[in-house]
């Protein structure tokens, strides 16, 4: 009898405050009085704590731990490399992430030969392909090395085992979402898989001092599949952006404990494989002898890196009673917001009735504010029909009150553009330093810079023949 009163009195216990009876378990109305919400807990289980236990490791002052175990390795990618904060840390664990067929295996193949070695081992473990098809897109990159190990698995222990086997200094998990523990209950991918294998993967790279790429699968939202405790427990986290009808690849850090996040690494996607591209504005602008109506450029900061992309926009006459707005690359709601700012502050009427399309070159994406002047200038240069001057680039936040607002980084984009030949450029007031032989315009409003229009001959014509007459 003692030991089961015992018993009772760790359970919790609930009573009801208006009649006190009570019960094992909380519910939302008493049945002996019928009252609602009045259900409340008096008993609790007795709190257990922690006895302390053995040191692994005796805590020493910050100044004699050695740092130099926590070099970086260069993964043979320089584009990665930046991201990355210099190269792999041994005992890191990257997360890789990004879209179906947004080249996430072809990069890591490529990274995985590169930095194989006779010291550095490295194996790549495949869980969505076999062994045979990896080797088929190892050969078309060129990604044969005798020190890379493959192999095709989808248990856990069987990971493990490789581990033990091959004994890398790189490990390349594709994906972790398609590994599943014998252990724990669940379907590959659930929340309770993932979490075992790479809570696993993790304990072993750090035991190790191995280097751990893990690529995971994205939602139909671009957020990372499986619990958010995944993104928590990993060392970095980088993302794999891109369209997959254009050439251009993105891989962007969003976590690092060994770097600076607001790197960006450029790649270009083709047949051969993967190559990173350390000057990719080349990709983002078309080169004409005579400027086009309808184009303006503008220098973009993505993470650090400036990067000279081209805004263009076509307004043609509307056959529907609601006119059309399609933007590629840009976002429709910036691009609304333009068009009201020059209906209503630029005076510019025509805009309203018309079929209007907009995208930028390349396939980059623009949503930074500082790109608002641009696409300003050619919404403005497409209703008139009249080109801007040539090498002209224009940055600057646009507000609904026709303002052009300072942005962040202008001296670092005004050397970009000057870097590419560019002579003119339109930027908020107190720009900094500006580059020696560049033309550099101050504007305040949206009025200073439709100054740069010249005016349009064609709508000149209809009066002077008028005129004329």
């Amino acid at each position: 009898m003692a030991a089961r009163t015992k018993t009772a009195k760790d359970r919790p216990s609930y009573r009801c405050t208006e009649c006190g009876w009570q019960t094992a378990k909380w519910l939302g109305r008493c049945p002996e009085c019928q009252a609602w919400g009045t259900i409340e807990e008096y008993g609790a289980p007795a709190v257990r704590t922690t006895a302390p236990g053995r040191v692994t490791t005796s805590a020493v002052p910050i100044a004699q731990v050695d740092g130099r175990q926590a070099t970086a390795r260069s993964t043979g990618v320089p584009e990665l490399d930046r991201v990355l904060g210099g190269g792999l840390v041994p005992g890191a664990v990257v997360l890789v992430a990004g879209e179906p067929g947004v080249g996430k295996s072809t990069l890591l193949l490529d990274v995985a030969a590169k930095s194989a070695s006779d010291e550095h081992r490295t194996l790549y473990v495949t869980g969505e392909e076999s062994a045979s098809q990896v080797r088929m897109r190892a050969d078309r990159i060129k990604a044969i090395d005798d020190h890379l190990y493959l192999a095709a698995e989808t248990d856990l222990a069987a990971v493990l085992g490789h581990l033990d086997a091959v004994k890398p200094s790189l490990l390349i998990m594709d994906s972790v979402q398609t590994v599943a523990s014998p252990e724990i209950d669940g379907a590959p991918g659930g929340m309770a898989q993932v979490r075992e294998v790479a809570g696993a993967l993790i304990r072993a790279s750090k035991e190790r001092g191995m280097s751990t790429l893990l690529v995971g699968h994205v939602t139909k939202d671009g957020a990372i599949a499986g619990p958010r405790l995944l993104e928590h427990l990993v060392d970095v986290v980088l993302h794999f952006e891109g369209d997959r009808h254009a050439r251009l690849r993105l891989v962007r850090g969003v976590k690092n404990r060994y770097g600076t996040t607001d790197e960006v690494g450029c790649f270009e996607l083709h047949d051969e494989g993967i190559t990173g591209l350390a000057d990719p504005s080349g990709l983002f602008l078309t080169r004409r002898d005579e400027p086009v109506p309808g184009t303006c450029l503008t220098v973009t900061l993505e993470g650090r890196r400036p990067l000279v992309a081209e805004v263009q926009a076509l307004t043609v006459d509307s056959q529907i009673p609601s006119p059309r707005r399609t933007t590629s690359g840009l976002e429709t709601s910036r691009v609304s917001m333009m068009l009201a700012v020059l209906e209503q502050r630029g005076r510019i009427s025509a805009l309203g009735k018309r079929d209007i399309y907009s995208a930028t070159v390349g396939g980059v994406k623009l949503s930074e504010p500082a790109a608002d002047l641009a696409i300003a200038l050619a919404l403005a240069s497409a209703a008139s029909d009249t080109p801007l001057p040539k090498n002209l680039v224009a940055i600057g936040e646009v507000g609904l009150a026709g303002e052009v607002r300072r942005v962040t980084g202008v001296q670092r984009r005004l050397a970009e553009a000057h870097r590419l030949g560019f002579t003119h450029a339109l930027v908020p007031a107190d720009p900094g330093k500006i580059p020696p032989g560049m033309k550099v315009l101050e504007v305040a409003d949206m009025g200073d810079a439709l100054r740069v229009l010249p005016r349009s001959r064609r709508r000149e014509a209809p009066r002077e023949e008028e005129e004329r007459r």
